[in-house]
């Protein structure tokens, strides 16, 4: 986010609580206050949890079949068989694969701390590829760029045409709407690498040799009676990929840059792992079952969202009827958009990164009071896993890492869609000991030879 669009949101809260914008044809609320989200998305959740329609980013470019931007009526089915990455059983099960993928990216910033931001990425891919598949990725720079490239495209392609903000015009025989010349072929390409990640894994679970996994146990199990199409589980299954890898990578780089301006937020989280997990010699590395005892570090994981939040406005959340809210009447159709930025600034020094303002006896659910992963029924499914992910990371670059600038950066300016590094980053490791317990850890994770491979290719 650029300075120039956090201060086009702000301008929008100066109206009051809600904003209301024309858009087209459409009409859309901007919700900019925590209370009046509460009240909205929330509360009043059974009325606000469809989308208004996008013939173009919606229809065209996703086959109508990304949940995300989905109808109500076709939101329930996949959201029914997502659900399941919430039970206890498989956060056990896919924590296993987080603390191992870590374990090697620790390794990685061993090896090659200069690389520390394709250690993010190449972790948010590796973990969610083996949730969602049950294999480690194992998947070529160029398959890997066309994966990056479909959501780049797809968030692209929100809003760009004046047919998402006039959807009538969709209605217009097909021989009249030129603009499919343009949308087509990207929504055909965009198939085609679902297509290529797909039929491998749907072949081996039809063969019996596919391993434990969203898409074995959950997804093409006969026992989920899941009613889509194959291409339908195609698409469920893709898009889990690509909301899982991003996002992290993005999260972990924007702690990244909080240490360099916060160096004194570290220092207590690093007194908090510390006393939980040891130092020096007799140190350990952080587990997921420690977060109960390092709330500090969850805690850190929501302040990382908030501070610079990765969506700076959720997608509409429209009213299925009319209802009436504190003397307004809000019609059918209207959409509701979660104003993160000044949703998110709505405390006591806003731009200072401080996580005690989490300490509240809720900070290891990260959804409570954030709004980063959406609300009401259309919250993020994921969004325990992604709490995990942050929390394993965030705990073991605490306790092991020092991270100093290494030259001139703009702290409002990320680049959190930049393939090179994001801003200059001077890498080092604690000491000896925590190097030693690294490259230890990993030898019996039994990563060192894979958490090498990666530093040749880099």
């Amino acid at each position: 986010m650029t300075p120039t669009t956090e201060m086009y949101f702000w301008d929008l809260a100066k109206y009051g609580e809600m904003t209301t914008l024309h858009l087209g044809s459409k009409t859309w609320i901007f919700l900019n206050s925590k209370r009046v989200v509460a009240e909205i998305i929330a509360k009043r959740g059974s009325m606000t949890n469809t989308r208004s329609p996008m013939p173009v980013s919606s229809g065209i470019v996703s086959h109508d079949r990304r949940s995300l931007i989905m109808p109500q009526e076709a939101w329930a089915e996949p959201r029914r068989v997502m659900h399941s990455l919430l039970s206890g059983t498989a956060l056990q099960q896919y924590g296993e694969w987080q603390e191992m993928e870590s374990t090697q990216m620790m390794a990685e910033y061993v090896l090659k701390p200069r690389s520390w931001y394709r250690h993010h990425y190449r972790y948010a891919n590796s973990v969610i590829h083996r949730i969602a598949f049950g294999e480690r990725l194992q998947k070529s720079t160029k398959e890997l760029e066309d994966m990056q490239n479909c959501v780049t495209f797809f968030v692209g392609s929100i809003g760009t045409s004046i047919i998402d903000w006039f959807p009538d015009l969709a209605k217009l025989p097909k021989f009249l709407q030129v603009w499919r010349l343009y949308w087509t072929p990207l929504g055909d390409w965009n198939y085609d690498v679902y297509r290529s990640w797909w039929d491998p894994i749907r072949r081996q679970v039809e063969e019996g040799t596919a391993k434990p996994s969203f898409v074995r146990d959950v997804l093409l199990n006969p026992e989920t009676k899941y009613s889509g199409s194959d291409e339908d589980a195609m698409y469920v299954a893709l898009q889990l990929i690509e909301a899982g890898s991003d996002t992290t990578r993005e999260a972990l780089n924007i702690m990244v840059m909080a240490a360099l301006e916060h160096p004194e937020v570290f220092s207590k989280a690093r007194a908090e792992v510390d006393r939980v997990c040891g130092t020096g010699p007799d140190a350990r590395l952080p587990r997921l079952s420690d977060m109960e005892q390092l709330g500090y570090i969850c805690a850190m994981a929501k302040e990382i969202l908030r501070w610079r939040p990765i969506f700076v406005v959720t997608p509409d959340h429209t009213a299925s009827k009319d209802f009436e809210f504190e003397g307004y009447t809000f019609p059918e159709g209207t959409g509701f958009v979660i104003n993160e930025v000044p949703v998110g600034n709505e405390c006591e020094r806003p731009d200072d990164f401080y996580p005690e303002r989490w300490m509240d006896g809720h900070e290891t659910d990260i959804a409570h009071g954030l709004w980063q992963f959406g609300g009401g029924r259309r919250i993020c499914v994921g969004y325990r896993l992604a709490q995990r992910s942050l929390f394993i990371n965030i705990a073991r670059l605490v306790q092991s890492v020092d991270f100093k600038p290494a030259g001139f950066y703009n702290p409002k300016v990320l680049n959190l869609e930049a393939v090179n590094e994001p801003f200059p980053v001077q890498v080092t490791m604690r000491s000896k000991d925590y190097e030693n317990l690294i490259i230890r850890e990993a030898g019996v994770a039994g990563v060192m030879e894979d958490a090498k491979l990666v530093r040749d290719t880099l």
